[in-house]
């Protein structure tokens, strides 16, 4: 991949670790992927789901990682949401091998297992 892709990233609070490992691996020389970060890092006082949806608008894709906490992520549930009214390309990683609930929110979009390979072949086929 030559060119780095924006993404934005939909994530539980409770997740924000997971969030941080996972945009941290696009730095590693062996990760055959580049993008963007877009998530929203610091929560917006006021204005959120249209900043929000600015940022989702602007980024090529969003991965949403999924976990136990997502059901009850009012936040990442309506990002998710967002992304798909907005027709951007969708995939949701499942970051628990124990949890494997897809919320409907996401629609027809793949959930993978959280590997290199499944995060580089969505960013390679934006």
């Amino acid at each position: 991949m030559n060119d780095k892709q924006t993404i934005f990233i939909a994530f539980a609070k409770e997740d924000e670790t997971a969030r941080n490992l996972f945009t941290g691996q696009r730095v590693s020389a062996r990760t055959p992927f580049e993008f963007v970060d877009m998530s929203v890092k610091e929560p917006y006082e006021s204005l959120w789901k249209e900043r929000v949806r600015t940022r989702i608008r602007r980024s090529t894709g969003v991965v949403a990682l999924i976990s136990s906490h997502t059901p009850r992520a009012t936040g990442q549930l309506w990002e998710i949401a967002c992304a798909v009214e907005e027709r951007k390309p969708l995939m949701g990683i499942w970051l628990e091998d124990s949890y494997r609930t897809k919320p409907p929110q996401m629609g027809l979009a793949p959930c993978r297992t959280w590997t290199w390979n499944a995060v580089a072949e969505f960013i390679d086929g934006l």
